[in-house]
């Protein structure tokens, strides 16, 4: 008796999972970032496209804490603004890699051996193109702008989410509760919806956030190469571009919206290592 007492309080007194670094670090940032986000929509000390040419290229500090860039626009409204473009970029991408890339690789998964081979010698053609020039490619033919941004690099999510989906389905679908759902007479839908995709949720989820990191990358590349959101509205990869003449004279206006993608891609990634360690069982530590 005394052995089971001891055995229960060890448990109880076995830190949460979810209280890892990663997880709270990472999670702060993102909360940070969407409360930038929010915020830029009514918390802006100054219209983004406001220009002052008397305080062009001041440091930070007065009334312009992340000082201003060579029109004389104040740096931190921009940045909270550039905010958009990377959010809504990111959440569009990965929701179109999403809605197509699983039910791809479900279909690919539970269906036989010619659909299967079908469909995933599409997803490879597909993951065998650069990603970056991909979307250079199809942003220099749509045109350029935050739209074919987002379709862009969403494609490139559609073949990771449909291999992820796949090797995880192939995982679940062997096993002994699948085979119970087929012997009771469920259909093939049924069980995928009520089975085998919320067992396997959870790899997405931790995958999303990883690309969602990635798309913000992406989006600030294209808006660098001017392939992205065009003047005068404001993103982070743009304002690099346009700050790259003047780091000699000040280097605020690009330092900003640098360290503002650094932060948020550290923190997207943080989160979904934390998002991962608990979720995944097979990381669970025994006490």
């Amino acid at each position: 008796m005394k052995k089971s007492k001891t055995r229960l309080r060890k448990i109880s007194t076995y830190p949460k999972k979810w209280a890892t670094p990663h997880l709270l670090v990472g999670g702060l940032i993102v909360f940070l970032v969407l409360g930038t986000f929010a915020g830029s929509y009514f918390l802006t000390p100054y219209p983004p496209s406001s220009m002052d040419i008397g305080s062009r290229l001041l440091p930070p500090g007065g009334n312009h804490p992340f000082g201003t860039d060579q029109y004389g626009r104040d740096v931190l409204s921009r940045v909270m603004v550039g905010s958009r473009s990377s959010i809504v970029v990111g959440i569009i991408a990965v929701g179109i890699g999403i809605a197509i890339g699983v039910p791809a690789g479900s279909l690919a998964a539970f269906s036989g051996r010619l659909m299967d081979s079908s469909v995933m010698r599409i997803i490879d053609a597909l993951y065998g193109f650069p990603p970056v020039i991909t979307a250079v490619i199809i942003t220099s033919l749509l045109g350029p702008g935050l739209v074919n941004s987002m379709i862009a690099i969403g494609l490139f999510n559609i073949p990771i989410f449909a291999r992820l989906t796949r090797g995880n389905f192939l995982s679940i679908k062997e096993r002994q509760f699948v085979e119970a759902a087929k012997a009771s007479g469920r259909s093939d839908l049924s069980i995928i919806a009520r089975h085998i995709l919320p067992n396997i949720s959870s790899p997405i989820a931790v995958q999303a956030s990883t690309q969602f990191a990635l798309a913000i990358l992406a989006e600030a590349a294209l808006s660098y190469l001017g392939l992205g959101i065009q003047p005068p509205h404001p993103s982070w990869g743009l304002m690099l571009k346009q700050a790259q003449s003047f780091m000699g004279l000040s280097p605020w206006p690009a330092i900003f919206p640098g360290l503002a993608i650094v932060v948020t891609v550290l923190g997207f990634n943080l989160a979904g290592d934390g998002l991962r360690d608990l979720l995944d069982p097979r990381l669970t530590r025994l006490s």
